[in-house]
């Protein structure tokens, strides 16, 4: 069930699932569009079948205005609303609040997770414009290396503000969890994602199992763990089994002691 939602300055619909897990997620939107975005619309859907409670709404410049752009000098206030909205449904769920949004909705919740960590429990990032298209110098990643939020990216093939490639060597600098979810063939406007909506659940759910949040740091590309990682996680378990044997043996002094 689908209803308006109107709160501490909060725009939006909410979605309220026949079986609550308890969960909660909060969907904005890109630039250029607001929370009736179909992808939202579908995605919310998905999510609200599978047990969340929903909330879209709207960034604070597009309830000032209900066309153009968002002016850079504003990013700060809308980032503000975000925090509303985390804020109000932390409230109203009983279990962990997932944030996100898409283009520059998700880029303004990421840099409010990183400048605010554990307001929500992960992000779901759809489009991430790293850089502006034709500008790969123009990197969008200063607070990277401050996120410590489990992040699911969510990426078309085709999508000019960032190659699978640029987005995957800017993951590494996340010091949280992480996963990327290509979309063949989608461009920025990432429509076909939302047909991969149950993928994109099983995903975040097992980017925030309680094992990565215990501090298993692996970051995930297309569903694959780095193999050098696995071994040196291995060879860690293993010299950690060994302590005992060694220790044994120090208790019983070198040969040499009794010469």
């Amino acid at each position: 069930m689908e209803e308006p939602f109107e709160a501490n300055g909060i725009h939006g619909f909410l979605h309220r699932p026949e079986t609550a897990s308890g969960h909660a997620l909060l969907l904005t939107h890109g630039a250029g569009s607001n929370c009736r975005a179909p992808l939202l619309v579908r995605l919310a859907r998905a999510f609200e079948n599978a047990g969340y409670l929903v909330l879209r709404y709207d960034l604070p410049f597009r309830q000032q205005r209900p066309k153009g752009p968002p002016f850079p000098a504003a990013a700060a206030r809308d980032r503000e609303g975000i925090a509303r909205a985390l804020e109000t449904m932390t409230g109203i769920s009983r279990g962990r609040v997932v944030a996100g949004g898409h283009s520059y909705g998700g880029r303004q919740t990421a840099m409010l997770a990183a400048a605010r960590p554990g307001l929500p429990a992960a992000l779901l990032l759809l489009s991430y414009p790293l850089h502006p298209p034709k500008k790969p110098e123009n990197k969008r990643i200063g607070f990277f290396p401050d996120l410590r939020t489990p992040a699911l990216f969510v990426h078309g093939t085709a999508d000019p503000f960032a190659s699978l490639e640029e987005l995957r060597d800017a993951m590494a600098l996340i010091p949280a969890p992480t996963d990327l979810l290509p979309v063949e063939g989608a461009g920025h406007d990432l429509a076909r994602a939302a047909d991969l909506a149950l993928d994109v659940i099983a995903r975040l759910e097992a980017l925030v199992a309680p094992e990565k949040q215990a501090g298993k740091q692996i970051v995930r590309v297309c569903g694959r763990s780095s193999p050098l990682l696995l071994l040196g996680l291995f060879l860690a378990s293993f010299a950690l089994c060994l302590q005992p044997f060694f220790a044994a043996l120090g208790t019983l002094g070198s040969p040499l002691d009794k010469l």
